[in-house]
């Protein structure tokens, strides 16, 4: 998604429940969230303490309402890998993964907007200073070098995320990864005009005091105001990536699509377990 991090630490839980160790990581969200939107937010005192609440109360939420959709989607994916995919099951999964993400964003920015309204100046010149380390955070690690070395850190992620979920990739899957990433424009420098634009947007957003207003509906649709040409890049990206997907499915021996269908199975029962916690 977005580089806002202050504005979505809130959500981090949602990506915690994507680790291994699903519940032992679920289960210290707070306490990541609070390290997380410390970092950014310049608080003391009684402001921690609301922040502290204010984390549990999405937390709580949460494990309620998107949990138990986590465990459904899951199991849905599970059963799609088992069969095979097709560009119908990627398409499932892109939609079901944003509508995931912009009800997490919404929520969090929900709880957080008031805190971010009541600001200083000096603490929103903290918060700016902390994007703009995060900015310098993400040109070292995807702008960097030339073009050649991007590209092979590129396949490396790839390859390291499917290996996540598939173990050893083939050397015909490898070489799927490389000649995709070989033939990829990079658009990354697009994307860091993209998270700076919308940056800037949420900060005014904050200096004018609208965050309770605007917020959660501006960072719900993160993709609002988007360059036109990022836009269709990114477009042209997802298409390729699919194809890739596709291709790797294709050469998947029945030993990696049996590991991917049971951690999509794992996932889901780990995350039917931590809502049904939170019932009790």
């Amino acid at each position: 998604m977005i580089r806002t991090r202050l504005l979505l630490v809130v959500a981090a839980a949602a990506l915690l429940a994507s680790c291994s160790g699903v519940r032992l990581a679920y289960d210290n969200a707070d306490t990541f969230i609070r390290w997380r939107a410390l970092q950014f937010l310049d608080i003391h005192g009684e402001a921690v303490d609301e922040l502290d609440e204010r984390i549990a109360a999405f937390l709580r939420w949460h494990r309620a309402q998107e949990l138990p959709l986590y465990a459904r989607e899951a199991d849905e994916a599970a059963r799609r890998v088992a069969r095979g995919l097709s560009p119908e099951d990627l398409l499932w999964g892109y939609d079901a993964l944003v509508a995931r993400a912009r009800e997490s964003a919404r929520a969090a920015a929900e709880q957080m907007a008031p805190m971010l309204d009541r600001l200083s100046a000096a603490q929103v010149e903290h918060l700016q200073e902390r994007l703009a380390e995060e900015n310098r955070v993400f040109a070292r690690e995807y702008l960097r070098g030339s073009e050649r070395e991007r590209r092979e850190r590129r396949s490396r992620r790839i390859i390291g995320r499917l290996e996540d979920w598939l173990g050893a990739l083939s050397n015909a899957q490898v070489e799927r990864v490389r000649e995709y990433s070989a033939r990829m424009p990079l658009i990354d420098e697009m994307r860091d005009r993209d998270n700076r634009r919308l940056q800037a947007e949420v900060v005014a957003m904050i200096r004018a005091g609208e965050a309770k207003r605007r917020l959660a509906g501006r960072v719900a649709h993160w993709e609002l105001g988007r360059d036109p040409a990022y836009a269709a890049a990114r477009a042209e990206a997802w298409r390729e990536f699919d194809r890739l997907l596709i291709d790797v499915d294709r050469l998947a021996t029945a030993e990696q699509r049996a590991r991917a269908v049971a951690e999509l199975r794992r996932y889901a029962e780990e995350f039917r377990v931590l809502a049904a916690r939170s019932a009790s």
